[in-house]
């Protein structure tokens, strides 16, 4: 009450400091000032999910960006590749994965109090059946893969199954998306509608669309087998069969 009101707003504590001590300087013999700045909970953020240390973390008054607040609660408890880093603000929600926040400096922003930070684990897969070197359910790292490399880890196409104009990719895309492919779509009335890709692998320029195309969590990649693999299935067939036949024959002539 002795120095009066001051303007303390847009200034460091330190400079708030040295000011108040000017001001007491002719009340009192050589005034000292501690300036201490509390940190309201308003002035907070929320972290939780796979975070360590789950809780309200306050934010500084030069700003924090979104790995500092991270680093703050402890880090994360799941592999990086696999978290995703859910942020609400507002009325608006964006998700993205933390390597790319990681990777890529201009994803790492600033945090707003009352900003609402979720760190989700979230493992990738794509399924691979069919007439591929490798039949299975395949894990891909949170930053995404595209085809080529996806079907690089199911080991490819067999080279004596498989036909290269049948690679199929199974999904379900947004009904805003299918409306622009297909506008007339009897399939249009749900949200989320089942799409069928076809690649023809004999097509050169499919190699560099494989090499575009975005994998996305929970596909289906499928490769049809070649035409001649049924028939020789068919003789397979037939010949287990006529073997015995045939051989009875052979040892019925002989005991003639």
């Amino acid at each position: 009450p002795y120095a009066g009101r001051i303007q303390v707003a847009g200034r460091r504590p330190q400079d708030v400091q040295a000011l108040i001590e000017t001001e007491l300087a002719g009340k009192a013999i050589q005034p000292q000032v501690l300036v201490s700045v509390t940190k309201p909970i308003s002035q907070s953020v929320t972290v939780s999910g796979e975070a360590v240390g789950g809780a309200r973390v306050p934010l500084s008054g030069k700003g924090d960006r979104l790995l500092d607040v991270v680093a703050t609660a402890g880090g994360v408890r799941a592999p990086v590749n696999e978290t995703f880093v859910r942020l609400s603000r507002g009325n608006v929600t964006a998700t993205v994965p933390l390597t790319t926040v990681v990777s890529n400096p201009r994803e790492n922003i600033f945090l707003r109090p009352n900003d609402v930070l979720t760190l989700v684990r979230d493992p990738q897969t794509f399924l691979a059946v069919g007439a591929l070197g490798n039949s299975t359910e395949l894990p891909f790292q949170a930053e995404g893969i595209t085809l080529a490399q996806a079907l690089a880890k199911a080991r490819g196409l067999s080279d004596f199954q498989a036909d290269p104009a049948g690679t199929f990719v199974f999904r379900f895309e947004p009904a805003a998306v299918v409306r622009r492919l297909k506008p007339g779509s009897p399939l249009l009335g749900t949200p989320l509608v089942p799409v069928v890709y076809r690649i023809n692998m004999r097509d050169p320029n499919s190699l560099f669309l494989t090499q575009a195309f975005r994998m996305r969590n929970r596909d289906l990649v499928y490769v049809s087998n070649a035409p001649f693999t049924e028939v020789q299935k068919v003789l397979s067939v037939f010949s287990t069969v006529t073997a015995p036949v045939a051989a009875g024959a052979s040892i019925y002539s002989v005991s003639r």
